[in-house]
């Protein structure tokens, strides 16, 4: 049974289990959201079939390099800032309550629809895989309550065990696609070519669009700070992890897809991704290597998916406690699991919210002309794309908030960390998304504008109006929980609660 919630100012405030993460945990806890297999296999043939452009490895390099930027500024804030809400905490202490509330509301549409969304992919691989491998007929949405199972059991349990979880299939991830750049590589129909990393391959019609799909693959990245309360060490665990994750994100995506291109010839690589999508790997590997490593690495794919799931499940349920514990929503949602410590009642809100749009998708589904695919062309396309829409927005945003921050909280950074390389961020992820504005239609299958083009964005969107709004009349009615919005740990702790002091090296070191 979880802990009841402290609402009243001189009781102590619920709290996540300390310093139970380092850095290499961290690095795999961050790796995992943005699932290496499912992004090889499947969002990198995509990318080449729909764009039609050869420079797909460099997009990756590109978008790396921004993201390197954005993080200085972040990870610098994030060692004095500690929150379970990171995009809520420096967007309020940023920019200002109202927009950091609003952002709060954006972030938990974005995050839970990127993680519900990965349901349908998830539940459509593993039954072709039972299908294929043990001849069983399971309906795709019995597979994806297996998931959500799993995933709720390692929700409501301690961190650590979740982070060995993960640890295991993303170093399982990287030895298959390890094996099949090697493949890939040895094999070279075409020799050896630098021409996918040229950038006369990427910038041309279509980079938009290749840009708006490869950020995608980045998604999670930025959740290192959202465990900054349960780090070893809260000034450097998570900034180092951050960096540490992008670059290796960047660069093994980089590598990947130029072994496919390389490994299918730079001249065929567009037309194999356009015949067989994001099967294209697997198809590779049938021909190249023993057919019990094509079911493993069939197998390892839906782990990869599976390990997406668990590291979204745990952003969401820390979203939840934190505001929970800040009284910007509920306070039954701060309730954590007294013997584990796991922000129970976020966790179980997040299995309940997907639940509900599991039940919704496999009525929707029954019978429906796209068949089997259906969950994948619906539930996993449209999802996944508007949480990515609404986070590169809060990556965008917390940018700005970083030079706000450092604004009024000098510390002892230089003008490049606290001014010009946010600024630098802001501008290059403004730009990115405009890119997934313009090409939304592209990135969820339409073949032409229709109700779901302005739809989908909104339902990440108006929350965040309302959330603002709702940021006012707290402030007009609630000013003791309006002081302590974006405070984390500090509030309820006594008069001082709350405060930002610019001689302490966090506002919420213990």
């Amino acid at each position: 049974m979880a802990s009841s919630p402290q609402p009243h100012a001189n009781e102590p405030t619920p709290t996540l289990g300390r310093r139970r993460i380092g850095v290499p945990a961290l690095v795999f806890m961050i790796i995992a959201a943005s699932a290496p297999l499912t992004v090889v296999a499947g969002g990198v043939p995509t990318n080449f079939a729909v764009t039609g452009l050869l420079g797909v490895p460099l997009s990756f390099i590109v978008l790396g390099a921004v993201l390197v930027v954005f993080s200085i500024g972040y990870s610098a804030m994030s060692q004095h800032v500690h929150n379970a809400g990171a995009f809520y905490a420096y967007i309020s202490l940023g920019l200002g309550k109202p927009i950091g509330v609003g952002a709060a509301w954006v972030a938990l549409m974005s995050y839970n629809a990127m993680q519900i969304g990965i349901y349908g992919l998830f539940g459509f691989a593993l039954s072709s895989f039972a299908g294929g491998v043990a001849g069983l007929e399971v309906p795709w949405w019995m597979c994806a309550l297996a998931g959500w199972a799993a995933v709720g059991i390692l929700g409501v349990n301690k961190v650590d065990l979740s982070a060995k979880v993960l640890g295991v299939l993303v170093a399982l991830e990287f030895l298959v696609v390890v094996i099949y750049d090697v493949l890939a590589v040895r094999t070279a129909p075409e020799g050896m070519s630098g021409a996918p990393l040229e950038p006369t391959s990427l910038f041309a019609a279509g980079v938009g669009a290749a840009f708006a799909f490869s950020i995608a693959a980045f998604m999670g990245f930025e959740s290192g700070a959202i465990y900054s309360e349960e780090v070893k060490d809260p000034r450097t665990t998570a900034r180092r992890a951050t960096l540490i994750a992008v670059v290796v994100i960047a660069a093994f995506y980089a590598l990947s897809s130029w072994a496919m291109a390389v490994g299918e010839g730079p001249s065929q690589v567009l037309a194999r991704s356009t015949e067989f999508g994001p099967d294209l790997l697997f198809v590779f590997l049938g021909e190249h290597a023993p057919k019990w490593f094509v079911d493993l690495s069939a197998l390892l794919f839906i782990t990869s998916l599976l390990a997406a799931l668990v590291a979204f499940h745990n952003v969401v349920a820390r979203y939840f406690f934190s505001l929970g514990r800040e009284g910007v929503l509920p306070r039954v949602l701060a309730r954590t699991n007294p013997r584990t410590q796991a922000p129970a009642a976020g966790s179980l809100t997040q299995s309940v919210l997907a639940l509900m749009l599991l039940i919704v998708f496999a009525v929707a589904g029954n019978g429906h002309e796209a068949g089997p695919l259906f969950p994948v062309l619906t539930l996993f396309t449209w999802l996944t794309n508007m949480g990515a829409f609404g986070l590169v927005l809060l990556m965008a945003l917390t940018s700005v908030a970083v030079v706000g921050y450092f604004r009024r909280n000098r510390h002892d950074y230089g003008i490049g960390t606290r001014t010009i390389a946010p600024i630098i961020g802001a501008i290059a992820l403004i730009t990115v998304f405009g890119l997934i504005v313009a090409y939304f239609d592209v990135l969820i299958g339409l073949s032409e504008p229709n109700v779901l083009s302005w739809l989908l964005p909104a339902i990440i969107l108006v929350p965040g109006l309302f959330g603002t709004a709702w940021a006012g009349w707290i402030a007009r009615n609630r000013p003791d929980i309006y002081a302590g919005i974006g405070r984390g740990a500090d509030i309820g702790d006594g008069p001082e609660r709350g405060r930002v002091s610019d001689n302490e090296p966090s506002v919420n070191q213990q």
